[in-house]
């Protein structure tokens, strides 16, 4: 009897010692007594944020930040000692949950926090958000940044412990707008009676080629955790080389020869000009495999070939150059041989960036972890 839980053969393999190399990479590269807080939203980027967290704090990681409550509880709930930061907002519902879970919340609203002071009965840490440009969340005036320092230190509950602010322009050549943004922080971090204990406003491009003064106490890590350089600039000035974590494989689960004239898929979309093997491969637009994908080539036997015909729900086809075996490994993202598929060409094909590509790979394909 089969005992693997996982009995369709699409997956994702994510290498977690990719994932504790970047980290270690990124710790001999900053100053020695700045902190890494490994950025483990949107499931880790779709790597799965349990397992990515765990091997980011062995690898030398400090804290943890999320993008939501309910990413916070799912991580709290496996991890139960490392810090976590809610990097965006967070309802004052939340304010008691978080409190009683050690999490710590962004604020930048003195409504917020004069409700929170009424909801709390446990300390609460807190980072102020700055907007110096990107106009999200954040206060945006040093009068509202002295307020809310004001009202948070008059709490009896509420714990001023960090301030931080995001760059729009890290990952580009081009920095009048990242100086303008830095410059900004430096006004708004004068402007506070004290300074807290982590100030931090690295991203990951500014943490791997900005100025050193930048990492402050504490530099957020996130795409480059995974391997991937944010942006071809930062690629090019990287300091020490990344290793994807991420690959994605499935097998041959059907093949037919098809005549000239002959079409394939919803739409008749492709049709042979010649005698042609088609492949089936079982993942499609409910994995994450969206029709933009068409034509994206795939791996077979080391060999690339191309997703023909319009992706179905589940299924996909594939044009062969020969009669494979059913159950031969196919590879959409990774490596097979001497070739290779990676995640900014899955990107460059559909007009997006890097980020987006692991995140839309769907809870519906498994992530298997190699240690």
């Amino acid at each position: 009897m089969r005992t693997n839980k996982h009995f369709r053969p699409t997956k994702a393999i994510i290498d977690l010692n990719a994932i504790k190399y970047n980290v270690s990479q990124l710790k001999k590269h900053i100053q020695p007594n700045v902190k890494i807080i490994a950025v483990v939203k949107a499931n880790a980027y779709g790597h799965g944020d349990v397992e990515v967290a765990k091997a980011a704090l062995e690898a030398g990681a400090s804290m943890l930040a999320v993008a939501t409550p309910e990413e916070a509880l799912h991580v709290r709930k496996h991890l139960p000692e490392p810090e976590i930061l809610v990097l965006g907002y967070s309802p004052t519902s939340f304010a008691e949950y978080a409190a009683n879970e050690n999490i710590t919340l962004a604020v930048y609203s003195y409504d917020w926090v004069e409700e929170a002071e009424k909801i709390c009965s446990k300390p609460l840490k807190l980072h102020i958000k700055v907007d110096t440009g990107m106009h999200r969340i954040g206060v945006t005036t040093e009068k509202q940044l002295r307020s809310l320092y004001e009202k948070i230190k008059l709490s009896d509950h509420l714990i001023f412990d960090g301030i931080f602010t995001h760059f729009a322009t890290a990952d580009e050549e081009e920095d009048a707008y990242f100086k303008k943004q830095v410059d900004k922080f430096e006004q708004f971090l004068k402007a506070l009676p004290e300074k807290p204990r982590l100030v931090h406003v690295a991203n990951t491009a500014t943490a791997l080629i900005k100025d050193a003064r930048l990492q402050y106490d504490a530099v957020r890590f996130g795409i480059s955790m995974y391997g991937l350089a944010p942006s071809e600039y930062v690629k090019g000035k990287l300091p020490y080389p990344l290793k994807p974590a991420f690959s994605l494989e499935t097998e041959l689960v059907a093949i037919k020869q098809i005549e000239p004239g002959e079409s394939v898929g919803y739409g008749a979309a492709f049709t042979a000009e010649k005698p042609t093997y088609i492949g089936t491969l079982p993942i499609g637009y409910a994995d994450g495999l969206i029709r933009k994908f068409s034509g994206q080539d795939v791996l077979i036997d080391g060999k690339r070939v191309p997703i023909v015909g319009r992706i179905c729900m589940d299924q996909c086809m594939i044009a062969l150059p020969t009669a494979y075996n059913i159950g031969e490994k196919v590879v959409l993202i990774g490596k097979q041989k001497d070739e290779e598929i990676t995640i900014d060409e899955w990107a460059a094909k559909v007009g997006t960036i890097n980020y987006e590509v692991p995140c839309i790979i769907t809870s519906r394909v498994p992530r298997i972890y190699n240690i």
